[in-house]
């Protein structure tokens, strides 16, 4: 492989199940470095999950020495509560990155799927195919941990899905890139 590898570490937080996705990108091709689920205890309080969280990114961070992270972000949820404990859930993961001084991109989930799979509406079984595509897994990776390569792979084609264009850096707002 030629070139200087980039380490890419994607994330789809969640309280429950963090997953985490590490790839290598060297000129075009993606390397599969890992993948997993980072859980927290139900029965914990909440200030103890967002530590467990916290700390399992660090150790990740710790083990693989990512360059870059992306993040999935969160749209809201029907259930309100359950939307403010991804969100810290998710500002947990972010923290991790941020206190590790790591550059962190953010991509909507259709965004992520487009990236993936070609078009944004895409089946959560249709990304976790791609995915074993994309990396030439031997076999399907858990749903949480498909979801965070994928949010990986999404970074490491630059936020580009089929006809899109770049989003790195860039917000939406009202539908609209600013």
């Amino acid at each position: 492989m030629a070139g200087e590898a980039i380490r890419i570490l994607g994330i789809d937080p969640g309280l429950r199940i963090t997953g985490f996705g590490v790839i290598d990108k060297v000129g075009q091709k993606l390397v599969y470095v890992a993948s997993g689920c980072i859980k927290s205890n139900d029965k914990d309080s909440l200030p103890e999950r967002l530590k467990t969280l916290l700390d399992g990114i660090a150790e990740v961070i710790a083990t693989h020495q990512p360059n870059e992270a992306a993040v999935e972000k969160v749209f809201v949820n029907v259930n309100p509560q359950s939307t403010l404990l991804l969100g810290q859930a998710r500002g947990a993961a972010i923290s991790a990155l941020v206190l590790a001084r790591l550059p962190v991109a953010e991509y909507t989930a259709l965004q992520v799927k487009q990236a993936v799979v070609g078009h944004g509406k895409a089946a959560k079984e249709q990304v976790g195919h791609m995915v074993c595509r994309l990396l030439a897994l031997p076999g399907e990776p858990s749903a949480d941990a498909a979801d965070a390569l994928a949010c990986a792979i999404c970074h490491a084609h630059g936020g580009q899905g089929l006809g899109a264009i770049a989003t790195r850096g860039f917000r939406v707002r009202n539908g609209r890139l600013v």
